[in-house]
């Protein structure tokens, strides 16, 4: 029996994980976002439930976005049977099975590219490049956020794509993190500025801001985890 402390209520956050590094670094900006909006070493109540990424990457390799939609409803309902009142998942490609997810929902959920999107229309921004797995730049997930708001998003070539999701899947969701992919991802970054025009970037996979660092990045960047962290906490929080 769960004893029944006098606990206020500040919220309750179910985090849909996928990679432990994203989803940790996502849970980190949850309790120091909230902190300043709560005070110190408050933050609202959080549930995370992750089966291991191996078991999610054949149905990426496939296509298969009824069975990532599956593998996220199941955890969708262990948060929300933990009482969370919203989901989020700190993955971006598993958001390829949102529309399918989402109906079948039993607790609302937050779409990480919209609110990627929202922030940047509202810092102005009009065409941004993209960085993620080989799954987000090849796919609509983006395009789609940031088309529905007025604003491109570019993507590296086939070559820097390669580039990209060979550090993400060898070095990034194991916890590696080098001088040498920081200085290349930031090459790739300053190309799409120089020749493409872009205003920023999408950090798009949620282990790419461990990764790129803010203060030297060729252009402004957009980390998808902490925006969406901080959505969350802004929609379970009274305003």
């Amino acid at each position: 029996m769960i004893p029944q402390l006098r606990i206020p209520d500040r919220g309750h956050i179910g985090i849909v994980a996928c990679s432990a590094e994203g989803a940790a670094l996502c849970f980190r900006e949850i309790a120091s976002y909230a902190a300043g909006r709560l005070g110190e070493h408050l933050h609202p109540q959080v549930t995370l439930s992750c089966i291991a990424m191996g078991d999610w990457l054949p149905a990426f390799d496939a296509g298969d976005y009824e069975t990532l939609a599956q593998i996220m409803l199941r955890e969708t309902h262990i948060v929300a049977t933990a009482g969370a009142q919203l989901a989020i998942c700190p993955d971006n490609s598993a958001h390829l099975a949102f529309e399918i997810l989402e109906p079948r929902s039993p607790i609302p959920w937050l779409h990480i590219a919209t609110e990627v999107a929202r922030a940047a229309q509202a810092r102005g921004y009009r065409r941004a490049a993209l960085l993620g797995t080989r799954f987000t730049m090849g796919g609509p997930v983006y395009p789609r956020a940031f088309a529905g708001l007025g604003m491109q998003i570019v993507v590296p070539t086939a070559a820097e794509q390669r580039l990209v999701d060979d550090i993400i899947f060898t070095e990034l969701v194991k916890g590696v993190f080098t001088e040498d992919s920081r200085l290349r991802y930031n090459q790739v970054i300053a190309r799409l500025k120089t020749d493409e025009e872009c205003d920023c970037v999408v950090l798009g996979c949620t282990e790419i801001p461990l990764l790129v660092r803010a203060d030297d990045c060729p252009l402004p960047t957009l980390d998808s985890t902490r925006l969406l962290a901080r959505s969350a906490v802004d929609a379970v929080l009274p305003r």
